[in-house]
C-alpha cells in the first residue's frame, strides 16, 4: 500500500514524527480489508494491538511516496503476528511486529474461527 507524506504527519522540519509510523502501518491493516470490500470489525469481533515491536532506520520527510509492505508471521488461535515494512524507494525505513489479538465486542478474548483465519491469510499471505 502506498502512503504519501502530508504536512500534518511531520514535525516543523519536515520529518514524519515517530507515531505517524504506526499510523502508516494500521492504515495499510485496515486498507487490505477495505480493498476486499470489508472492514477490519468483523461479525464476530475485531482485533487489537496486543504487542509491539518498533525499529526506526531512516526518517521520511514531507511529500515522500512510502510503501508499506504487510507479511504474516504467525497465526495461533486467538491471535496473529504480522511484520509490517515501511519503505522509500529500495530503503526500509521502518519495521514493526505486531501481535493482533481477535476480541468479542464485550472486550473478551476469543478463538479466530476458521473463516477469519481464512480470510486472514487471504490478505497478508
Amino acid at each position: 500500500m502506498q502512503i504519501r507524506v502530508y504536512y500534518e504527519d511531520t514535525d516543523t522540519g519536515g520529518v514524519v514524527y515517530h507515531s505517524n509510523y504506526l499510523n502508516f502501518c494500521e492504515r495499510a491493516r485496515s486498507d487490505a480489508f477495505f480493498d476486499k470490500g470489508i472492514t477490519p470489525v468483523l461479525k464476530s469481533g475485531h482485533f487489537v494491538a496486543r504487542r509491539v515491536v518498533a525499529d526506526y532506520f531512516l526518517s521520511a520527510k514531507l511529500g515522500d511516496l512510502l510503501e508499506v509492505k504487510s507479511e504474516l508471521l504467525k497465526m495461533k488461535a486467538a491471535s496473529f503476528i504480522l511484520k509490517q515494512s515501511i519503505y522509500k524507494d529500495e530503503k526500509k525505513l521502518f519495521e514493526l511486529e505486531i501481535t493482533l489479538a481477535y476480541i468479542s465486542f464485550e472486550g473478551k478474548p476469543q478463538r479466530v474461527d476458521a473463516h477469519t483465519k481464512e480470510l486472514l491469510l487471504s490478505l497478508f499471505d
